[in-house]
């Protein structure tokens, strides 16, 4: 799946979620502040610079070097998965994500 058909089911997928949440709750607020959620959850699985974060988590705090973005093209031109498994950037997304899914529930259900 490309960058592009990702971000467009993603957003088909929130869009969807969006309505749900204005039929249980009727509230616009609530269905605005979804939207935001949404948005910045997207943004951070779909649109980063995976150059820049498909590297160790000890390297982020460093630009991106040519023989990374070397490595990088290279990989981009190999079939292979969309994503790597790191364990800390599961750690931290889950950790992010988790908490933002929670307080979204807990705003939704008030």
């Amino acid at each position: 799946m490309t960058n592009e058909a990702a971000l467009r089911s993603s957003m088909v997928g929130l869009a969807v979620v969006m309505v749900l949440v204005w039929l249980s709750t009727q509230s616009l607020n609530k269905t605005v502040v979804t939207y935001a959620i949404g948005v910045s959850l997207i943004a951070g699985i779909v649109l980063p610079d995976w150059d820049f974060f498909d590297r160790s988590f000890s390297r982020w705090t460093y630009p991106v070097t040519a023989e990374e973005r070397a490595a990088a093209l290279s990989r981009k031109s190999q079939p292979s998965s969309r994503f790597r498994v790191y364990p800390m950037r599961m750690v931290v997304y889950g950790t992010v994500y988790g908490y933002a899914v929670y307080r979204w529930w807990r705003f939704v259900t008030k």
